[in-house]
């Protein structure tokens, strides 16, 4: 999921520096911070909303017990 939401963002950055014409080496450079900074924000709100999830929803134990549960 991550992996193709970071293929977008480059394809989205590589269209819209190809199409600015009148920008010069400064300005490709701010829209690189700007797009880095974007891509660590999303990132990280997407580990955050990841694990949250993951919290409510409790993983079954690894331990496979084969003695019977006692009463």
């Amino acid at each position: 999921m991550l992996l193709s939401l970071t293929s977008v963002y480059y394809v989205l950055a590589l269209t819209l520096i190809l199409q600015d014409d009148t920008s010069d080496f400064d300005d490709l450079g701010k829209l690189l911070l700007a797009g880095m900074l974007v891509a660590i924000v999303v990132a990280v709100a997407f580990t955050f909303i990841r694990v949250r999830l993951r919290d409510k929803k409790p993983r079954a134990p690894d331990f496979i017990s084969i003695n019977p549960l006692k009463k």
